[in-house]
């Protein structure tokens, strides 16, 4: 476990936001808070496509932070690929792949979702691969709690956010 981490005892709500800027600004603001240096990096580890938008919008919210960004799908290191700048676009995970040296890991809530094969304790064992690290997780409608994460790991930072209701419109003939 991380120590002076976020633990299910520790935590505590600290503030509550709506939206995609809920999600991003307290996530900016935090790692502006940690002074990175030119070249540290943050490293998302995420479920390819459906925690990859996420990672890509979390990475445009701190595009003016001279840090590497990484993106690795699932747990698998070997696969690390960097996350760049497009111009009139955003930022996208490319085909560069990287050496890890995590100032910031982020773990997003895909990864503890049911039928994603990841465990627990995979995410702890790349944890501890990276001792020092400040970890954060990003999830939605509370997926590490309902997987049990909080009683395996800390975060340093925990932003859950609530995607409901979810309206569907369609014309009508």
């Amino acid at each position: 476990m991380v120590d002076g981490g976020i633990s299910p005892e520790s935590m505590t709500q600290a503030e509550t936001f709506h939206g995609v800027p809920g999600i991003l600004r307290p996530f900016k603001e935090y790692i502006e808070t940690k002074g990175l240096k030119k070249g540290e990096q943050i490293v998302y580890y995420g479920v390819p496509g459906t925690c990859t938008p996420f990672v890509e919008l979390l990475g445009f919210a701190i595009r003016s932070i001279d840090a590497e960004q990484v993106f690795v799908p699932m747990v698998d290191e070997t696969k690390a690929k960097k996350i760049h700048p497009v111009p009139d676009v955003g930022m996208q995970v490319g085909s560069a792949s990287a050496t890890l040296k995590p100032k910031v890991i982020v773990i997003m809530g895909g990864l503890s979702m049911p039928n994603v094969p990841v465990e627990a304790e995979h995410v702890k064992a790349v944890i501890n691969r990276h001792p020092g690290a400040i970890v954060i997780g990003v999830c939605f409608m509370n997926m590490f709690e309902k997987a049990g994460w909080l009683k395996v790991m800390q975060f340093d930072l925990m932003i859950d956010a609530t995607i409901d209701p979810v309206l569907v419109m369609k014309k009508t003939a």
